[in-house]
């Protein structure tokens, strides 16, 4: 039974070769439940509607049961920029963040196909690939172990909530401080809510990560001349734009926290160096750790490509000097009409890009993307205490 599910599934996925890819994003518990609920679409990820159904889960409730249980910190609720940085900007932002994840790997595997990359066995070898990954990606077993892993944070969120005090989330009374019913649905349904989208997000990277190992190991019909300078595989230095989305939520739920440390603790700003630091590093190595599987064989096609292309290049240039240089007379006439030259300029051309070839297949777009994407939020942590005048003045400055 299972080599015919496997079979029938495979036969799905070659069906789409030509066409639209296979989603890896569009499968598991999650996205079942709301295609049960017609918030998406096969065709139509509905981004808009999903977003005001996830507030309508996940924020609003806080601010209905704070208004009828305790209007007075209504206020403190609706400022309180930890929770706004999780469910106003980063629940909708991780629901965006879907299509463009799912956009990117469709485009991906499309150009593997589409530029003739793959043997024969190695296309059936990327289908049988795709089939496993889309048996992980609709598995129960990872979303239910993300629940669990949620849900075993719930005394540490419950000890935060403590910590920062706010009225909405904690009240005081002869026992000793507790939360307050807006503090443990925040605990309960808002925090988990952020924070399975915030796995579920990294779980299709893994997918992805798995994906890109496999490709790295196929025989894979790669030009040293290509004029992308990466063998013709550049594209895939585009991988990094599908996380992009994930990390601007992740650095901007650890921007607030650190923001709101400042104003608890009265700690500077540079006291966050460090970790700020280890955050960027981590960053870049789940990002673009994954493209390194293809430096070795990058390498080697630099290294062969040249040898063989100038090799090649010594006896195309030895021919044009002999004929040219050494053996003209009498036909100096005829050298503007000859191709030779024309050839001989096109080669170099050629040979250039071998010497040029980047092993590493790396986007610069999608790198300022990604550095944009865990700076930016950053940066009201440092105008906790810096005025923002200060930060544009030194900004500028350093632009010049």
């Amino acid at each position: 039974m299972a080599e015919l599910k496997e079979a029938a599934s495979e036969q799905r996925v070659s069906a789409n070769a030509g066409r639209e890819e296979v989603s890896l994003v569009r499968g598991g518990p999650f996205y079942r439940a709301q295609e049960a609920l017609r918030l998406v679409r096969p065709d139509r990820w509905n981004v808009g509607k999903r977003v005001i159904f996830a507030l309508a889960i996940g924020w609003l409730p806080l601010v209905l049961i704070t208004l009828l249980l305790n209007p007075r910190a209504l206020l403190g609720l609706l400022t309180d920029y930890t929770v706004n940085a999780r469910m106003l900007f980063g629940v909708p932002v991780l629901l965006a963040g879907q299509p463009v994840m799912e956009t990117i790997f469709r485009a991906i595997v499309g150009a593997v196909r589409d530029a003739g990359l793959l043997t024969p066995s190695d296309t059936d070898q990327l289908d049988k690939t795709l089939v496993r990954l889309i048996r992980l990606r609709d598995s129960v077993i990872p979303e239910l172990i993300f629940v669990v892993i949620a849900y075993s944070k719930v005394a540490e969120t419950v000890q935060t909530q403590l910590i920062y005090a706010r009225p909405w989330g904690m009240a005081v009374s002869a026992a000793g401080p507790h939360l307050t019913t807006a503090g443990w649905y925040y605990v309960l349904v808002s925090q988990l809510l952020y924070q399975l989208l915030i796995l579920i997000s990294l779980w299709k990277w893994l997918l992805w990560c798995i994906f890109l190992y496999r490709l790295s190991k196929m025989d894979l019909q790669l030009v040293p001349t290509h004029p992308d300078q990466h063998g013709g595989v550049g594209f895939l230095g585009l991988s990094p734009v599908a996380i992009t989305p994930t990390f601007l939520v992740i650095s901007a739920v650890i921007g607030a926290t650190w923001r709101a440390e400042i104003f608890r603790e009265h700690v500077h700003w540079l006291s966050f160096k460090v970790e700020a630091i280890v955050l960027f590093a981590v960053v870049l190595v789940i990002t673009m750790g994954p493209l390194l599987l293809f430096v070795p064989r990058l390498t080697r096609l630099r290294r062969l490509g040249i040898f063989e292309y100038g090799a090649l290049g010594q006896l195309e240039s030895m021919q044009f000097h002999k004929r040219w240089i050494q053996h003209r007379a009498g036909r100096e006439e005829e050298f503007p009409a000859t191709p030779e030259a024309s050839t001989l300029t096109d080669y170099g051309s050629s040979y250039q890009n071998i010497e040029h070839l980047q092993p590493f297949p790396f986007d610069q777009g999608a790198f300022f993307a990604l550095i944009l994407a865990v700076a930016l939020p950053l940066l009201p942590v440092v105008l906790a205490e810096v005025p923002f005048v200060t930060v544009l003045k030194a900004l500028l400055e350093a632009v010049r």
